[in-house]
């Protein structure tokens, strides 16, 4: 027979609660209960640790209010991934994405340089040949693990500060919206490939596993090209989602 710690002591009731989500945490933060992976059933959890199911829904809840499962309705609930994915028809920013996710956004800087654009990149910004524009190459962190390689060219006319910021915490939408060019719209492609090399090397993973190579040209209100990104995430760390409708 299970304790009924519906009748408990109130404060018994809490320590109950907080030994059950202390170990499901624990199996969470080991390995035990692997990213994606489907929790026991109430039932099954309850039996296994010899409480009634009411303890173990209140410390779900809590492993839920804390962001580290979530549930699927007809499927189940699941420990939470730092999948990353985009949100159907919204522009956001990495940075902002990632919180709404509740993660946190980080970058490692590999080069950031202010430089004469290309002929190539002035034809895509639509600005003359030689025209300054800042190149900005990071690596993309959630709750520090690398997740995707960013390679970002601006206009320097559209955010003059560019190139002196600090690029482990700074936001290119951020600092576009603040000179006034905020990015409102995006052309933006997707497509798979294979890892090479280099970003085996940046986002430690083996060569030929999957990546997500994802291309995009943001607007601001005024029609004008504020920003050419290239992204490659890891299959495995990225979801793309779009909305179709008839």
């Amino acid at each position: 027979m299970l304790p009924d710690v519906t009748s408990a002591p109130r404060h018994q009731v809490g320590s109950v609660t907080d030994r059950i989500y202390g170990d499901l945490l624990a199996r969470i933060t080991d390995g035990r209960l692997a990213e994606g992976s489907r929790l026991p059933t109430e039932r099954t959890l309850a039996e296994q640790l010899g409480v009634s199911r009411v303890t173990v829904r209140r410390a779900i809840a809590r492993l839920r209010d804390d962001r580290l499962i979530q549930s699927v309705q007809g499927a189940g609930t699941f420990v939470a991934t730092t999948v990353l994915g985009e949100t159907p028809n919204a522009l956001m920013s990495f940075s902002r994405l990632a919180h709404a996710r509740g993660l946190v956004a980080g970058s490692q800087p590999i080069a950031v340089a202010e430089r004469p654009a290309t002929i190539e990149e002035a034809e895509q910004l639509s600005v003359a040949p030689g025209a300054e524009i800042v190149a900005v190459d990071r690596i993309r962190t959630l709750d520090g693990i690398p997740v995707a390689v960013s390679y970002s060219v601006v206009p320097r006319a559209c955010a003059p500060s560019l190139a002196s910021l600090d690029w482990t915490t700074a936001s290119i939408f951020d600092e576009l919206a603040l000179a006034g060019h905020a990015p409102v719209r995006a052309d933006y492609s997707v497509e798979a490939q294979a890892a090479d090399a280099n970003a085996s090397t940046l986002l430690c993973m083996p060569v030929g596993q999957p990546v997500l190579v994802t291309r995009s040209t943001s607007f601001s209100a005024a029609g004008r090209i504020v920003e050419l990104a290239l992204m490659t995430y890891r299959g495995d760390r990225y979801r793309f989602r779009s909305t179709l409708h008839v």
